[in-house]
Formats: structure tokens, C-alpha cells, sequence
């Protein structure tokens, strides 16, 4: 019966963003169906035109999701009553230059009013693959490490590899110079970049000779 060794290799790379992804949304509060219907489309229009007036390509510009609702309250003696009608949207955008971030959010903003909500902002990489392959080749080298201790402390030497099973690579979280920092006296908010980290897991089994 052969002798085997398994080992679970972890390892981590670090570099910086070159790709924002700013969720945006449109919200339009109106006391008819038709009217919130068309104010939405309307300021959503502008917001994609004030976005693409600060740089963003009409490639990474996309809508998702599209909500016509009545707002309703309870009154005593009369049930439900519509108290207005609300129509919303979702705009997903990828702003590919941090130094552009602020202006295009600020054009955004502008753009839309008080139509406009921010939903959300992450950094990642347009092209993840060079910092995904380092964590991995770290994660490697580290089973490699660990697997070649036990073999020594198991008097032998690591022969074939058997097996290899890989862990989906994670992002961790942007540290904190990577956060956004809001000042509603100022024109745009700052874009900080920081560094993103990606983290990979392999578990190689090893021939024991």
C-alpha cells in the first residue's frame, strides 16, 4: 500500500483596483401610475447622459431591474389608500480609472436630483487573472512547504503529486485607505484605491518515497 500525504496550502496577493463598479438608483414618487412611470425613464435617461459626458464608455453602462409599486397606508374606517405611486430602476456602472470615479459620481448625482439614490460602490480588477494566478502560485508553494516538513518528520520524501483540488479564489476586504469617504460640502467624493486582496486554497496529495 502506498504511502500518501495530504496537505492544504493557503496564500494571498495583493494589488491595486483599476475597476469601480458604482450601483446606482433611480426613484420617482409621483400621484400617478404614468407619471412615476415616465419621471423614472426620464431621470434615468439623465443620469446615463451625464455619465457618459464624464468618460463612461456605453459598454459599462447597464440597467437592471425595473419596479412599479403603489405606496399604501391603512385608514381608519376606509382600509388601504393610495397615497402615491413609485417607479424605480437599477443602473450598474463600471468606471475604469479611479481618478475618474469622483467626477463621474458627481455627474451622476447632479444629473439625477433627488431622483437618485446610491446603492453601493466596490473596487476589484477589470482582469482579475494576474492577481488570482499569484494568490494561487502562493498558495502552492505553501503546500509544497508544509508538505515536504511532514515528509521529513516522516523520515521520507515527496514523490508524484496524486491528487489536486483547488478552492475558489476569494477577495477579501479593502482595507480601510480603500474606503469611500463621504463630505457632502465638497463637489465629489474622494475615491480611495487601497489595495484589494485575493486569497487561494490547494489541497495536493503527494506519493511518500
Amino acid at each position: 500500500m502506498k504511502r500518501t500525504i495530504t496537505v492544504t496550502g493557503s496564500g494571498s496577493a495583493a494589488a491595486v483596483p483599476d475597476l469601480v463598479t458604482l450601483t446606482l438608483g433611480v426613484e420617482t414618487r409621483r400621484e400617478t401610475a404614468a407619471k412615476a412611470y415616465d419621471d423614472a425613464g426620464k431621470s434615468a435617461a439623465a443620469v446615463a447622459a451625464g455619465l457618459r459626458a464624464a468618460g463612461v464608455a456605453d459598454a459599462d453602462l447597464r440597467t437592471s431591474g425595473l419596479n412599479l409599486r403603489a405606496d399604501l397606508v391603512w385608514v381608519e374606517g376606509q382600509g388601504q389608500k393610495v397615497t402615491a405611486y413609485v417607479a424605480s430602476t437599477t443602473l450598474h456602472v463600471g468606471i475604469r480609472s479611479h481618478a475618474d470615479a469622483p467626477a463621474a459620481i458627481a455627474a451622476a448625482v447632479a444629473a439625477g436630483g433627488d431622483d437618485i439614490r446610491i446603492n453601493g460602490l466596490e473596487q476589484g480588477h477589470a482582469d482579475p487573472s494576474r492577481v488570482t494566478g499569484q494568490a494561487q502560485e502562493a498558495a502552492w508553494q505553501d503546500a509544497v512547504t508544509r508538505a515536504e516538513q511532514y515528509a521529513t518528520l516522516a523520515s521520507a520524501h515527496l514523490g508524484s503529486v496524486v491528487s489536486i483540488s483547488q478552492q475558489p479564489a476569494q477577495s477579501g476586504p479593502i482595507p480601510l485607505a480603500g474606503m469611500v469617504r463621504a463630505s457632502y460640502a465638497a463637489e465629489a467624493l474622494p475615491v480611495e484605491a487601497g489595495e484589494s486582496v485575493v486569497s487561494a486554497s490547494v489541497t495536493v496529495e503527494w506519493e511518500l518515497i
